[in-house]
């Protein structure tokens, strides 16, 4: 009977998810986050350099060897980045629950990446455990703290021992839009018990970074320099030789 009323409860959170994407739409999105504006490809290149400097601290490589799960993998994205940065495209697996964003990973990904559209605490997925679980922006758009925990005890079920959780989300609360909520280090703590935790602040706040790219690229660099302004942790949460499976 518990199983069963989480599950409904589970489906009125999922729903809720899409609502809140939906009302996100109304946006301009592709002016907010466009690649060509400063704001936006200084903080993905900030990030990129970011994962590659764990990818190299903590020996996960050869890059092309292993095996990476994006749990919310929007429109494909993170994962043409791990592509071009030498993954191989049939060791790459996302998850969408968003109909229209997984139907544009498909079009934009190689065929050889597995896109599966669905809720990513139920859908089947092939091909694990996984070397990576990757989630980037995704627990702050879920604000059931239940659903949060479930979804953290599966990404967890999928990684490899030695393995990890590549995690990249806000830290604090956007007093703007209710929509979202800031997933604190205390927090990944909870969800991810049994792992052991690296992590950077990065990425500068970003109404800081559209309002002074606007000037000039160059201080979105000298405003990234105060840790106070930055918005958002990366996480490597590795999974030692005697973690739980």
């Amino acid at each position: 009977a518990c199983k069963a009323v989480f599950g409904e409860h589970r489906v009125k959170e999922t729903e809720r998810i899409r609502q809140r994407y939906d009302r996100r739409k109304s946006v301009k999105e592709t002016d907010l986050y466009s690649p060509l504006n400063a704001s936006v490809y200084l903080t993905v290149q900030e990030k990129e350099r970011a994962i590659i400097s764990i990818i190299n601290r903590f020996n996960i490589k050869p890059v092309q060897e292993k095996t990476v799960l994006e749990i919310g993998c929007g429109s494909g994205s993170n994962l043409l980045d791990f592509i071009r940065i030498g993954f191989g495209p049939e060791n790459l697996v996302g998850v969408e629950l968003l109909e229209d964003r997984a139907s544009l990973a498909r079009s934009r990904l190689p065929s050889l990446v597995k896109i599966i559209q669905g809720d990513a605490c139920e859908v089947e997925i092939p091909g694990g455990p996984f070397d990576i679980v990757l989630q980037s922006t995704v627990f702050t758009s879920i604000l059931d703290d239940e659903f949060q925990k479930k979804l953290a005890h599966r990404m967890w079920s999928f990684v490899k021992k030695k393995g990890g959780v590549l995690w990249y989300d806000f830290i604090y609360n956007n007093p703007r839009n209710p929509d979202v909520r800031g997933v604190p280090l205390k927090r990944i703590k909870y969800l991810f018990p049994e792992g052991e935790i690296y992590r950077r602040k990065i990425t500068l706040a970003p109404p800081i970074s559209r309002l002074v790219t606007r000037i000039h690229p160059f201080f979105y660099h000298l405003f990234n320099l105060f840790p106070f302004l930055r918005t958002h942790l990366l996480c490597w949460i590795r999974k030692s030789d005697s973690g739980i499976e």
